[in-house]
């Protein structure tokens, strides 16, 4: 058998009590929801007390990380088309050579102009940042881009003009990487270009040089 003393009906907490109890246990609640975990956890800081601890921060880099492997996860879900078939063209009977009348001499076209560009852009830890070429289906672009010394995560893409949502054509990605060089190949009419992000602690300046046939050259994020 128990031993316990079972407690008389004065030592109970009174109804008041209990509800006092609640009340200061819910404003606890609430406090905490509103400075630690929705700063913490989706970057949502109306009192500004989660960035002077540093939990906004937190939120944010969450946010990101999660909209990166979305994206990525969208990129690796995207179908390769099948090559196409391949039919044998069926033999003709040679038809009778046509008389040739020769065309008028027409003025040649004037030759595209080159363009070319250089700009920096500076990144804060974690800041991204986007720059685009509007270019011709087949136009060809030499470029080059270093991050000085630092490294950055890019992702170079296009995007044709009014593109479907959820859209993406990647031309090729990596992670802490110090440069880049090549010859960007439009695979449309659109814009194609990179994107960087800058995963260190420290702020990264990528200089990006461009020298070919596009129309026009624009940081869009």
């Amino acid at each position: 058998m128990f031993n316990t003393k079972l407690p008389t009906l004065n030592e109970l907490p009174s109804t008041a009590q209990l509800l006092r109890s609640t009340i200061i246990a819910a404003i606890i609640a609430c406090a905490l929801l509103v400075t630690v975990v929705m700063p913490s956890e989706y970057a949502i800081d109306p009192t500004g007390v989660g960035r002077a601890l540093g939990l906004t921060q937190m939120g944010e880099v969450k946010i990101q990380l999660a909209e990166e492997a979305r994206a990525d996860e969208a990129a690796a879900q995207t179908p390769t088309p099948p090559p196409a078939e391949t039919i044998a063209a069926a033999p003709t009977t040679p038809a009778a050579p046509a008389e040739v009348i020769p065309a008028p001499e027409q003025p040649a076209a004037p030759e595209q102009a080159v363009l070319q560009h250089e700009m920096s852009i500076t990144l804060s830890p974690n800041q991204g940042a986007e720059v685009k070429l509007e270019m011709k289906q087949g136009a060809k672009v030499n470029y080059r881009w270093t991050a000085n010394g630092g490294v950055v995560n890019y992702d170079t893409h296009g995007d044709p003009y009014n593109a479907p949502r959820d859209f993406y054509h990647g031309y090729g990605k990596g992670r802490s990487t110090p440069e880049d060089t090549g010859v960007l190949e439009a695979a449309f009419d659109g814009k194609h270009g990179w994107f960087w992000r800058n995963r260190t602690s420290k702020p990264v300046t990528v200089t990006l040089r461009t020298q070919g046939d596009y129309i026009s050259i624009k940081r869009v994020i």
